[in-house]
């Protein structure tokens, strides 16, 4: 699955850092992370501050590079870059978890009335049995596509049992038949 084309959007396009209209203008080497997880694997985050007029988001190989407005420079951009990852991790998230509701709509028979993707504070998805939903937290990319499969697999096995049952656990180890050794992975999670 090709990462750039997820997260390319109105704000977020590639661009040719090396133009002469676009010149590097210096390397952030303060703000953190200086490497994050997209589906498990690790990209180093480079912030560069360029001669543009908005941030843009450029994604190869196993790098992801920010380039924020010059004017910006003197700044503190902690609250801008978390707010340009955590709307790259929807972007990924979105299209990742599309996929998989299909492949579980199909499995499973069944479907949720409504599902989202919003940030939850402690939790990789929730379900909200009044309204038949699912949250799914946009951090969530930073995993596997296992580990992501399982935790949506998990959340529609609540959609039949509400709670941890015997039934649910059948249901779901039906459905994911390795789900013992993806609980074990993320028994630690940081979200």
């Amino acid at each position: 699955m090709n990462i750039l084309k997820l997260v390319k959007s109105n704000n977020s396009k590639i661009i040719n850092a090396n133009t002469k209209e676009n010149f590097i203008m210096g390397k952030d080497e303060i703000l953190e992370p200086k490497t994050i997880k997209i589906f498990g694997i690790y990209f180093t985050l480079n912030i560069y501050y360029l001669k543009i007029k908005s941030p843009e988001l450029n994604i190869q190989k196993n790098i992801v590079n920010i380039f924020l407005p010059i004017k910006l420079r003197k700044q503190n951009n902690q609250v801008l870059l978390n707010n340009i990852l955590l709307k790259m991790y929807t972007k990924i998230t979105e299209n990742e978890v599309e996929i998989i509701m299909e492949k579980a709509r199909h499995q499973f028979g069944y479907a949720p009335e409504d599902y989202s993707i919003y940030k939850i504070p402690g939790a990789l998805a929730t379900f909200n049995k009044e309204l038949q939903s699912i949250t799914i937290n946009p951090y969530i990319s930073m995993y596997s596509k296992d580990i992501i499969e399982y935790i949506v697999f998990h959340e529609f096995c609540h959609l039949k049992y509400k709670t941890h049952s015997k039934k649910f656990y059948v249901l779901l180890e039906k459905n994911k038949p390795n789900y013992k050794v993806i609980e074990e992975q993320i028994q630690n999670l940081k979200y």
